[in-house]
């Protein structure tokens, strides 16, 4: 199981990168992507600035407008790769 410090630093950059053109290619048929943008910024702001970021509030967010983090039919590489990511730090934050 991956430890939250390193969810930090190997998946945030990526996920910094990822989700902006997730909610470009799928927005239309999935706007749920922009909500996932958007809480996880907030939640990489947090991080940024504080040693023992309050998640939990972004975490709950995320499971209820992902599905807890189902993807759905039409999804590509990129979507499975951020939902994969978000789910592991999800499960990162909480041990």
């Amino acid at each position: 199981m991956l430890t939250f410090n390193t969810v930090l630093n190997d998946y945030f950059p990526k996920l910094e990168m990822y989700t902006l053109p997730l909610t470009r290619a799928h927005g239309e048929n999935h706007p749920e992507v922009f909500d996932v943008r958007e809480l996880f910024q907030t939640m990489n702001t947090k991080v940024k600035d504080s040693d023992k970021p309050d998640l939990d509030k972004e975490f709950k967010r995320l499971r209820k407008v992902t599905n807890n983090y189902e993807l759905p039919t039409d999804a590509c590489e990129t979507y499975e790769a951020v939902y994969t990511m978000l789910s592991e730090a999800d499960e990162a934050y909480y041990v």
